[in-house]
Order: structure tokens, then C-alpha cells, then sequence
């Protein structure tokens, strides 16, 4: 007999950013490295004789909770990767609620249904899981085995386990991140002793503990959570913009005097002109949510992507909202090679400071502004 330790990979971006993250190489959160150190002590007295994982970045990272206490080489299979979302790699999930919801709705509770551009089929995604996982399962008899994978790819093999089909699958949960499934193989057959487990985390670094989305099994109501972006439009979009920027400025220091309205949207329109991505704004349903403003220009020569502005309106402030913001920011300069992300924030405003810490931002220098010191935070997108 085999057992079998199926681990989900710890909090990555995608998870956070609400973008689609199927092969897409997303990095490893500043929460999900903290959740790979209490998987690590899950395992510390487990005997493991062989680890495997995906070839993606984010499960090479999670692998090293088990190689923290065990001397093992990390064997990289990429039949165990997520399953190719296709044209929709990168996309934020609100966006493409708005623009496919009959593919969502198929994705959530008949994902053999689904189908977009360049995407995989269920069903072809549950064999090559379950062919990769049944032969490290055969080629390691009578040992423990540790495999690190996906959530979409430990569902359809779970569910197959199971002997759900596809529109059964509502049927399994969802799983958080770094929740280990616990099965035996004996007999060319699976047993499941539990799946889903995450009591190695407390709730405070639990990823669905500050999400709801996942509850939501059949799509029977509106997702609010998940940001949907639109190119601002000026003049048009002017006024709202105008009054964001204000509002920014003074609670970030503390004072309207040397803000203008002018420069600002003038800098705005040109940006706006170059490439109408890098001056969005959002919404959370039908309610305006916020800005995000990218220079692309600005600290090019020195490998960063610059951030300019980044705003929610203060009754959506404390919901994660935020981190969207930045997903797209980093999703813009990452595609354009670009090795960090970098921007001002007041130091009166601690607030901000602690937002952009909390994702990975350092201080890295200061210098005077019109009103009181900027901090430079940057934040690398490499890691």
C-alpha cells in the first residue's frame, strides 16, 4: 500500500489578485510563505520517503514545507499542474463574470462544459492528473509520498476518486490553500482517508477565511468581490477622477494645499493616450470601487514599473479590494519584463504604508515633497 499526502500550493497571487491563474506563473504571498511554515510543521514527524510537484513556481516554493525537515529532492511532474484556463490566463475573474457568465457558471458547476479559447477539458485534465499520481502511487509501494499540486487538479482527481462526474462536482469543496488531501493506494485502486484538511493553519493566515467566493458552489448570486476594470475615459471620466485624486491627496497628507487639478489630469490624459490600461478604474457590481494609474515610462531604465496612483473609495477601504489594484499593476509590468514595481507615499499616511508592507513593498529611499516626505516603496516582482 501506498499513502498519499495531495497538498494544495500555499497563497499565491492569483489567489489574492482575483486574476485566473491556471498555468500562469504567479508568485508565492508574504501570507502563503507564512502558511508553508506551519505546513512544514505538519510534516516535521511525518516519515515521507519521496516528494513530488507540479513545475510550476508556485508548488516548487509550497514543495520546500516538506524538504524544511526531510532531505528530499523535490521531483517535478507537470502532468500535476492547474488546468490551462486558455485565453483567459491572467484575466481578472470580475471581468470575465461580466464578459462569459454562462462560461463561469459552466466552469463552476460543470466545468466539462466549460470551454474558452485554448482552454483544457475537464475531463482531459482529471486523467493526466490521476495517470500521474497513480504512477508515483505504483512506483513508490508500501511508501509515503508527498504530492504537491492544484486546486482545480486535486478537485477533478478527488471527484474522480469519488466517482462524480462533472456536473456533480459542487459535491467536493473547495480547498483552501496548503490543505492536504490523505489517500491509500492498494489494488490499483484509491481510498480517501480525509481531503480538504487546513487545521495546520490558524485562521488568521487561512486564505478562504477572508474570502467568500468559494461558499458560493452553484453561482446563484453575484460576486461582488472580485473587481471588474475599465480604461477611464477623458474628458468624460474627469470629474471623477479630479475628485479621487483630491480625496487621495488629502488623506494622505493630511491637507489639500499644493494639489491641483490640472497637472495631474493632464499627465493622466497623455498616460491614458499611450495605452489605455494603465489608467483603469473598477467597480465592485454596478458601484464605482476605485483607480489604479501606471507610468509606463517612469523608472523604465531602471527596471521598475511605476505606480502613480492607487485608490478606493473609502467605503470599500479594509476589504481586500486594494490588492486587486496591485494585481493588475503587477500583471502589467511583469508582461513587459519589468523586475519590480515602485511608487511615493506619503510617510504621514501610515495606513498606505502598512497596505503596500502587508504585499511585499520596502522602503528603499525618501526625498521631499511639495507637502511633507515621500517615501519610495518598491516591491520585486521576481520573487
Amino acid at each position: 500500500m501506498t499513502t498519499i499526502y495531495l497538498i494544495r500550493h500555499a497563497e499565491a497571487e492569483g489567489n489574492i489578485y482575483r486574476r485566473i491563474h491556471g498555468q500562469y506563473e504567479g508568485r508565492i504571498t508574504p501570507r502563503g510563505y507564512k502558511q508553508i511554515e506551519y505546513l512544514a510543521e505538519r510534516f516535521r514527524d511525518v516519515p515521507i520517503d519521496a516528494l513530488y510537484a507540479s513545475d510550476l513556481r508556485r508548488t516548487r516554493t509550497t514543495a520546500t514545507a516538506i524538504t524544511k525537515y526531510h532531505d528530499l529532492p523535490i521531483q517535478l511532474d507537470p502532468r500535476l499542474r492547474e488546468q490551462n484556463m486558455g485565453v483567459w490566463e491572467d484575466l481578472p475573474w470580475g471581468n470575465v463574470y461580466r464578459d462569459e457568465p454562462e462560461e463561469i457558471i459552466y466552469f463552476a458547476v460543470d466545468p466539462a462544459k466549460f470551454s474558452v479559447d485554448g482552454s483544457e477539458d475537464f475531463y482531459a485534465l482529471r486523467a493526466r492528473v490521476t495517470a500521474a499520481i497513480t504512477e508515483i502511487a505504483a512506483k513508490n509501494d508500501g511508501k509515503t509520498v508527498a504530492v504537491v499540486s492544484h486546486g482545480m487538479s486535486i478537485r477533478s482527481f478527488i471527484s474522480g476518486v469519488l466517482g462524480y462526474p462533472s456536473e456533480e462536482i459542487s459535491k467536493v469543496q473547495h480547498g483552501d490553500n496548503t490543505c492536504v488531501a490523505k489517500l491509500a493506494f492498494e489494488n490499483g485502486k484509491f481510498t480517501i482517508d480525509y481531503y480538504n484538511d487546513n487545521s495546520h493553519i490558524p485562521t488568521a493566515l487561512s486564505t478562504f477565511a477572508s474570502q467568500g467566493w468559494w461558499k458560493n458552489k452553484k453561482m446563484t448570486s453575484p460576486d461582488y468581490s472580485n473587481l471588474l476594470f475599465e480604461p477611464m475615459r477623458l474628458p468624460e471620466d474627469a470629474a471623477i477622477y479630479s475628485r479621487c485624486y483630491r480625496e487621495g491627496w488629502i488623506a494622505a497628507h493630511g491637507t489639500e494645499r499644493g494639489y491641483a487639478d490640472e497637472p495631474y489630469l493632464r499627465n493622466a490624459r497623455a498616460i491614458s493616450a499611450r495605452d489605455p490600461r494603465c489608467l483603469m478604474k473598477v467597480f465592485s457590481g454596478e458601484q464605482f470601487a476605485g483607480i489604479i494609474e501606471l507610468d509606463p515610462e517612469r523608472m523604465a531604465a531602471e527596471g521598475a514599473g511605476w505606480v502613480s496612483f492607487c485608490y478606493i473609495v473609502p467605503e470599500l477601504r479594509g476589504q481586500d479590494f486594494g490588492a486587486q489594484l496591485l494585481g493588475h499593476a503587477v500583471s502589467y509590468f511583469r508582461a513587459q519584463g519589468r523586475q519590480s514595481l515602485r511608487l511615493h507615499v506619503s510617510e504621514r499616511n501610515e495606513r498606505a504604508i502598512s497596505f503596500y508592507q502587508k504585499y511585499a513593498f520596502q522602503e528603499i529611499s525618501g526625498e521631499q515633497g511639495i507637502v511633507c516626505r515621500l517615501l519610495l516603496m518598491e516591491k520585486d516582482l521576481e520573487q
